[in-house]
């Protein structure tokens, strides 16, 4: 089952060539990310996802072809590799982290038992709080360093056409809310548009509106 992959980096510690690599084969892990997609599952269907396509779905080593992984298949794989040697330990992937909340901070709490100092990101789209119908961001407390959230639209209605949200328009007061909750218990919470797809005037208003929201706008290289 093909879970566990990593972006490599060039030796600055900047983007090279990105890409996904399966992890059996990548070599030494030193300053790298892993990068752990535990569900295909996710409460939104954006107009732009790879996950659209069946070659993306064929392909990409981020999409889990034979089901979920069980809590104890993901530490079983973690268990042949040292991470105090990586950068970060990303949580993202086709689908969303927080569909499996409860089974990402089993992981996750098992993990920092064994690697204290570990860094782990979330790449979420925001929506845990109306997924769970509670404020699950106390939950995060501990577990993630940052949270990285996607804004993908300046406004609710363009939020909604590109996303295409099972939870409708108040879906995007849902990401701001959750954002500034989140703030409480994560050091670090940015939100997350990308470039080429939107244009700079729209950029310019995410970027207003994450200022307003006290969390930092990050500007996503497009990935064709």
């Amino acid at each position: 089952m093909e879970i566990l992959t990593m972006v490599l980096y060039t030796v600055t510690g900047k983007v090279g060539e990105e890409g996904y690599l399966d992890i059996a084969k990548s070599g030494d892990l030193t300053g790298k990310n892993i990068y752990v997609n535990m569900t295909n599952k996710c409460p939104c269907s954006c107009v732009f996802c790879l996950r659209q396509t069946k070659k993306q779905q064929e392909n990409n080593t981020l999409w889990l072809k034979d089901g979920e992984p069980s809590i104890e298949e993901v530490l079983e794989l973690f268990s042949k590799y040292d991470l105090n040697i990586i950068n970060e330990l990303v949580f993202c992937g086709f689908g969303e982290p927080l569909e499996r909340l409860e089974d990402v901070c089993a992981v996750i709490d098992s993990l920092k038992n064994t690697y204290p100092n570990l860094k782990v990101r979330l790449n979420t789209i925001g929506l845990a709080n109306l997924i769970y119908g509670r404020d699950v961001t106390p939950e995060l407390e501990g577990r993630f360093d940052t949270v990285s959230i996607s804004l993908n639209a300046p406004d609710e209605n363009e939020f909604l056409e590109l996303t295409r949200s099972r939870y409708g328009i108040q879906s995007y007061a849902a990401i701001k809310d959750f954002a500034v909750l989140a703030k409480r218990y994560v050091p670090h919470v940015v939100m997350t548009v990308v470039d080429k797809v939107m244009p700079e005037d729209k950029i310019e208003l995410c970027r207003q509106i994450c200022k307003d929201l006290g969390v930092t706008l990050r500007v996503r290289p497009f990935e064709n």
